[in-house]
């Protein structure tokens, strides 16, 4: 007999088409089949071990996050109730061109401290891989959801050329060409750069290009944080576009938005750029999360010439007066790449977590309002946090529109990715809670997206973009990473003066056929594993 039957479930099947009603059965990890209503006079109703009454609940397959910062959580943290509430049974993590493989021990303590906002420098974790495989063999051992790698070019970069402001020579070129080879075939499902972070931002586009020429022949994707998403947001898109039409490589666009001033009402434009693209034959899509905050650390707002060499030599230049000046005149005036080529607006950059918890008191504040409680000037409260917290401090950095943000999640392309930093005492509300979010707010409340449209976006679409065949559907054969929610009632409980709330309206999660949220309450299974590129 089969090990569970979902009985009466409104099933919204990730394609897109219509809801239905079904029972559908789940046996060794897959979903062995589905008994629609209407063929249920003619035959006998399905039985099993176990029986849930999905009576009022729409069954989905689970979310696919597709712009994931989990790459220590998922070993540090079994719980992981911020991903496995929300109904995410798969991360795509390896961002913004910096994680934790392939690195030596030089890279590996380098890339340690460059990412400390996002994810901790991580004292309670046994680094004992140096490589991709090694990585993903490491999560193989028991994670509470799946987990896809990308290789990150920025540490590549670091471990064959270091984090000089410099081309590549060619024999380090070669050594990165063989770096990101040897990750494809050892499971990642493609590339992703951070191009207004260091190291990555060095790569000029001939580079990227013979990096994105290998990952084609694998077929993976291309996942770019692109070089502006301020000043020169729209240049920044058409870069990728061309790039990965000269390489012949899929293009994935990270946390596609337009932010700042100068892109209000604007994404009618990016839309433009893509649909002729698209029309054109190129192989793109996107994601986005359902906020108009951006998240990441307060270095990252540096120049990119006050940040080569990695974080000593940033902490040196910091704590020189006329270096320290030179900075604050291109971040206030000129507009540094690292914040997207826009003078920095103090009263914008809040403050979301600190590595040292003698700063807490910055948390919650925007710079300005911590520089006036100081009496000083806000740029000499962002030098000091930078130094004393070791350029450890996490921002929130409130420059979104809301007309974008709702354009950009219809379109054709659109995944859902919640880009979500776990670290710090004020987290981003996006990383508990974007995927109810969607169902709640931009579904239910607001129209923007059909149920059945919105369900396709978080499921159907990554699978399809991560060549995964046998997820993202309700179908039979298919793996049974599943969601019950409620669509009366799902909603994100996260906010941003309560980012760790968990949501409301999910009663149920499957990873693998297991429970790993079951009346609404988090289980001890570890049911994810890494999930392995398929071979082209």
């Amino acid at each position: 007999m089969e090990e569970l039957v979902i009985r009466d479930a409104d099933v919204v099947d990730g394609s897109g088409r219509p809801s239905y009603r079904a029972d559908v059965v789940v046996d060794g990890g897959r979903i062995v089949s589905i008994v629609r209503e209407a063929a249920q006079a003619g035959c006998q109703r399905p039985t099993a071990r176990r029986e849930l009454d999905a009576e009022g609940l729409v069954l989905s397959p689970g979310f696919i996050d597709m712009h994931a910062h989990s790459d220590l959580a998922l070993l540090r943290d079994p719980d992981h109730s911020a991903k496995a509430a929300q109904g995410v049974t798969l991360e795509v993590i390896g961002q913004d061109g910096l994680s934790y493989a392939p690195v030596d021990d030089r890279t590996l303590d380098e890339v340690r401290r460059a990412i400390t906002g996002w994810n901790g420098y991580g004292d309670d974790i046994d680094f004992d891989w140096r490589s991709v495989g090694e990585y993903l063999d490491r999560l193989d051992g028991g994670i509470a959801v799946n987990a896809a790698y990308l290789i990150p070019q920025g540490t590549v970069r670091a471990l064959a050329v270091g984090w000089e402001d410099r081309p590549a020579t060619p024999a380090e070129l070669d050594r990165m060409r063989q770096l990101v080879a040897e990750g494809m075939e050892q499971g990642a499902v493609g590339m992703s750069s951070g191009l207004t972070y260091t190291p990555g931002m060095y790569a000029e586009d001939a580079e990227l290009t013979e990096l994105c020429r290998v990952v084609a022949r694998y077929g993976g994707y291309y996942c770019p944080h692109h070089r502006s998403y301020g000043a020169g947001a729209l240049a920044a898109y058409a870069e990728m576009v061309e790039l990965t039409r000269e390489a012949g490589c899929a293009l994935h666009l990270a946390h596609a938005t337009m932010n700042f001033g100068v892109n209000k009402g604007r994404a009618p434009e990016l839309l433009a750029l893509l649909d002729d693209a698209l029309a054109g034959g190129a192989d793109i899509s996107l994601d986005t999360y359902p906020y108009t905050p951006g998240c990441t650390t307060l270095a990252a707002l540096l120049p990119s010439w006050a940040s080569e060499g990695g974080p000593e030599e940033i902490l040196g230049r910091l704590s020189d007066e006329a270096t320290a000046e030179r900075i604050r005149h291109h971040m206030e005036a000129v507009g540094s790449d690292g914040c997207h080529g826009v003078p920095v607006e103090w009263d914008t950059i809040e403050i979301s977590g600190v590595s040292d918890p003698a700063l807490g008191d910055h948390v919650g504040r925007t710079v300005l309002e911590s520089a006036r409680r100081r009496g000083e000037e806000p740029w000499t409260t962002a030098r000091r946090l930078l130094v004393e917290d070791r350029l450890g401090s996490t921002i929130l950095q409130h420059v979104g529109h809301e007309e974008n943000v709702r354009a950009i999640m219809r379109h054709g392309a659109h995944t859902g990715g919640s880009d979500g930093i776990l670290q710090g005492a004020k987290p981003h509300p996006r990383a508990y809670g974007t995927f109810p979010h969607y169902l709640g707010r931009y579904v239910r409340e607001l129209g923007v997206l059909s149920l059945e449209e919105c369900v396709a976006h978080l499921t159907s679409r990554p699978a399809a973009r991560l060549r995964l065949p046998d997820r993202g559907l309700v179908r039979e054969g298919h793996r049974a990473d599943l969601v019950l929610f409620d669509p009366r009632t799902v909603a994100a409980g996260s906010t941003f003066e309560q980012p760790r709330a968990l949501p409301t309206g999910i009663p149920y999660v499957l990873v693998d056929g297991r429970f790993v949220i079951e009346d609404g309450r988090r289980t001890d299974a570890l049911a994810g594993r890494a999930v392995r590129r398929t071979p082209a």
